[in-house]
């Protein structure tokens, strides 16, 4: 059967593979698009989309039991309907689902090919019978959950961060393995649905890759919630038993023994690159299976291009997006843009969540650079007070001696949206006193910045314990 040929082929639906595709079609190119499953990725099927709806829900149920300290009085006890919260997680991200295919198939130029996509040579891809080919291919495979080698795992029931969505109902006691981004912000949600939570992580504190006051910050919020946090766990294993789950653990304090009803494994991503027919093309990756990509994206082999979590540059789904305004940039408008030149920023949505953009204190002490800090407890932000919702602090980094900004954590109410302000004079390179000197809306979270930028003093060297990567 003769290849049927393409000036374009786009492997995947996540983020980034959709726009480019449809932007190559509206340039006149002729494009195929592959999936293999579920149009959309990871943020609108097991990621973003359907995760941060069900927080949605758990902040509703939150204040909700905090009404009074409002004035505000309700009937009765607050409960959770967990398949109604469930079906409304199914019909947010159904309808993003459906809207990213019927976009795709309503695309002129634009065919839309399912199923596995697998190379057979550089320039050619097989798609069950069918074998395509093009001069330019572009990889927006994506990710998923990475299972590590905990002693009896394979032999125990376990969620991972896909598979705890189906979920209907609250379990009476939700475990989870993994003290990062994807475990912090399912402890909280189940504990708010009603759940005991545990959470069990390997390293001596939470999120080890944020600074320690941070880390500190986000554990004082889940005690206070009543999530119980099991740290220096190094010798992780786990058994299923009557009623559920065991999982022993060699913590500094507390029972070396946790029994839970439901066991969560969230312990980091892994790229879907193993099943693509790499090894048929020049194609290389790196040790843990992340596509090696240059600063424009492009991999090992001129003309292929690999976009999103499988390119090991970013794992979100604004990297994955920028991933294509890059090579889309570089390919359609004679641009020169490259991932170097954007800035680190993400958030975690437990709540109140944490906006983080640039480096982090231990990266800053990592570079040499002299640097200025300032840092203010929401306690004293006026906004955070009004809410009721003070815990978290502010806190930003300058360099000392070129006035430019070099990061910002701000964990607390509205810190997702805040942290835009000091993004953006981050990208405009522009010294901190244009920032210090703007005149900010009151009363907002936002207006602190500023105050914040007028209390800067010198950054002390970051001990050993602040040894993250920034």
């Amino acid at each position: 059967m003769p290849a049927e040929r393409y000036d374009a082929i786009v492997i995947g639906t996540g983020q980034s593979g959709p726009s480019l595709a449809v932007r190559l079609a509206a340039a006149g190119h002729k494009v195929a698009i592959v999936e293999r499953h579920k149009f959309g990725g990871t943020c609108v099927n097991t990621g973003c989309i359907p995760t941060k709806t069900l927080v949605a829900s758990a902040r509703a149920a939150y204040v909700a039991r905090r009404a009074a300290d409002f004035g505000v009085t309700l009937g009765g006890p607050v409960g959770m309907d967990m398949k109604r919260a469930k079906a409304r997680k199914d019909e947010v991200s159904g309808a993003s689902r459906d809207g990213v295919e019927k976009w795709l198939r309503s695309t002129e130029n634009c065919t839309v090919v399912t199923g596995h996509a697998r190379f057979v040579s550089d320039r050619e891809v097989q798609v069950g019978a069918a074998v395509l080919t093009a001069e330019r291919i572009f990889l927006n495979v994506g990710g998923r959950a990475a299972i590590p080698p905990i002693d009896g795992l394979g032999q125990t029931p376990h969620l991972i961060n896909s598979s705890i969505l189906e979920l209907d109902f609250v379990p009476q006691h939700l475990v989870v393995v993994g003290g990062s981004y994807i475990g912090l912000e399912f402890a909280q949600m189940y504990r708010r649905f009603g759940s005991q939570v545990t959470v069990v992580e390997r390293a001596s504190r939470l999120i080890d890759r944020e600074d320690p006051d941070v880390s500190d910050g986000i554990r004082e919020i889940l005690l206070n919630e009543r999530v119980n946090v099991r740290l220096n766990a190094e010798c992780i294993a786990v058994s299923g038993v009557a009623g559920g789950v065991e999982v022993r653990a060699a913590c500094a304090e507390g029972s070396p023994t946790i029994r839970g009803s439901h066991l969560l494994v969230a312990t980091g991503r892994r790229p879907n690159t193993d099943d693509l027919g790499l090894e048929n093309t020049g194609i290389a990756r790196d040790e843990r299976g992340y596509i090696r990509v240059n600063d424009e994206l492009e991999t090992s082999v001129p003309g292929v291009w690999a976009l999103g979590d499988c390119n090991g540059r970013g794992g979100f789904t604004h990297t994955s997006y920028n991933d294509f305004e890059i090579v889309a940039a570089n390919l359609l408008e004679q641009g020169r843009r490259r991932v170097s030149d954007r800035i680190t920023a993400y958030a975690l949505y437990v709540d109140p969540p944490l906006g983080r953009a640039g480096l982090t204190e231990a990266g800053i002490a990592a570079s040499g650079r002299p640097a200025l800090i300032g840092k203010r407890p929401m306690t004293r932000v006026g906004r955070a007070v009004e809410k009721g919702e003070t815990q978290g602090f502010m806190k930003i980094l300058v360099d000392r001696e070129s006035q430019q900004i070099l990061g910002a954590a701000i964990l607390g109410t509205g810190g997702d949206e805040a942290i835009h302000c000091v993004l953006d004079v981050m990208y405009a390179k522009a010294p901190y006193t244009v920032l210090q000197r703007a005149m900010h809306i009151h009363p907002t979270v936002s207006e602190l910045i500023p105050t914040l930028l007028g209390e800067l003093q010198p950054l002390q060297a970051a001990g050993p314990a602040a040894g993250a990567r920034g």
